[in-house]
């Protein structure tokens, strides 16, 4: 079988997002176990993708200007799926309708990207759904954040491209409900933990006592408005209390950084600033990639995140996680991340950097054997319940 899959992949400038490039690693692999023997990515890189994964890969369509513009691009896409020539030879949504066309279903992997705060993603998968349409190729969706911010426009493309699923998979119950508003058949549409949540699993898992005693912080560079100097003393002053409370090392890891080590990028510029305001020594971490980044994030003994993933790969391993959310589109998906493991420590960031909410960080740790028991009772069936959705994932391919 051969498909075309979509992430948000692709490392440009040197750059890693770790969590979009775990989504597409998790479900490469979940498609090759099931015999799945050629997967075409689009990427933002397709270089970098094609050799990190082993796939074929071309790059996207691209999407710039008003949203009258991508509207219009989005017409010319369609009809040039359908035989007319709208679109120029060397436009790179021709390379996408020929990869649809000779592939026997598309997959849009997990993401956060069907919501108004990125239009360009939002029209680039309903593209790539109205080629699959037009082609008579399945389409497949798995792993999603719906919204929770779409108006109109993008609201209209998102439940046509949902409900041109065989089947879609999202990660939040709130995702789900937002799905079910938009008119995706019941039978179609499932709640799952995020497709990485299981990604490489070799490292500690619930009951293990071997793990090293680190807090793991992963700030994201969105603050969501947040007076920045506030911010960053905010959260020094909190790392420190709960170190001291802990007696633990503290260690930044970056989810969103360069892979130059002499260059400091992303979430790294936001962690050596909050280091640098701390009393209490800190290391400041090199992102590396997705296994070694669910490995860091399993081996912890408490995670302070405001980015997803660290929570996705920590919370499985009973690690105890303080969610820090910055907007309501990160409180969605911190609870839904932590929830699936019977975890509630998601605080307002604001909150936690004012000092407005006592010792939010503190509580998380006080209730880490609370986390570990509530993984340990969770994890079968938890990991049944993947394997289960990937097999559903290929079944439908197939079907």
């Amino acid at each position: 079988m051969r498909v075309v899959a979509i992430g948000d992949v692709g490392v440009v400038d040197g750059m890693m997002h770790i969590g979009d490039e775990a989504m597409f690693a998790a479900l490469v692999d979940a498609l090759r176990r099931r015999g799945v023997d050629e997967v075409t990515a689009i990427s933002a890189a397709p270089a970098d993708t094609a050799a990190r994964y082993g796939v074929g890969a071309i790059g996207r369509i691209g999407w710039s200007g008003p949203r009258s513009a991508m509207q219009q691009r989005l017409d010319a896409v369609r009809s040039a799926a359908g035989g007319a020539r709208t679109l120029a030879a060397d436009d790179p949504a021709t390379a996408v309708i020929e990869a649809v066309a000779a592939a026997d279903a598309v997959v849009i992997a997990g993401g956060g990207n069907l919501a108004s705060n990125w239009p360009a993603h939002v029209f680039e998968r309903a593209a790539l759904g109205a080629i699959a349409e037009r082609l008579g190729r399945a389409v497949v969706i798995s792993g999603q954040t719906i919204g929770p911010w779409l108006e109109g426009g993008d609201r209209a493309l998102v439940a046509g491209l949902l409900r041109s699923g065989r089947v879609v998979g999202v990660r939040e119950h709130a995702s789900l409900r937002l799905a079910d508003r938009l008119g995706v058949a019941p039978d179609r549409l499932a709640a799952n933990r995020d497709d990485a949540s299981f990604l490489g699993v070799d490292g500690p898992r619930p009951g293990d006592d071997a793990r090293e005693p680190y807090l793991l912080v992963s700030l994201s560079i969105h603050l969501a408005g947040l007076p920045r100097d506030d911010t960053i003393t905010g959260l020094a002053a909190a790392l420190d209390r709960l170190a001291e409370r802990t007696g633990a090392p503290v260690r930044f890891h970056p989810h969103f950084g360069s892979l130059d080590a002499s260059v400091e990028a992303g979430d790294e510029v936001l962690h050596a600033a909050v280091r640098a305001a701390m009393r209490t020594p800190a290391d400041l971490l090199q992102p590396g990639d997705p296994w070694s980044a669910a490995r860091l994030a399993r081996g912890a003994a408490m995670l302070v995140t405001s980015r997803y993933h660290p929570a996705v790969f920590a919370a499985p391993a009973g690690v105890p996680v303080a969610g820090l959310a910055a907007d309501d589109y990160t409180e969605v998906k911190l609870h839904g991340a932590t929830g699936w493991w019977g975890q509630d420590g998601v605080v307002p960031l604001g909150a936690v950097a004012r000092g407005a909410d006592g010792d939010a960080l503190g509580r998380a740790w006080d209730r880490r054997a609370d986390a570990r028991r509530a993984a340990e009772e969770r994890h079968e069936q938890a990991r049944a319940g993947s394997e289960a959705w990937f097999d559903r994932v290929a079944g439908a391919l197939e079907g």
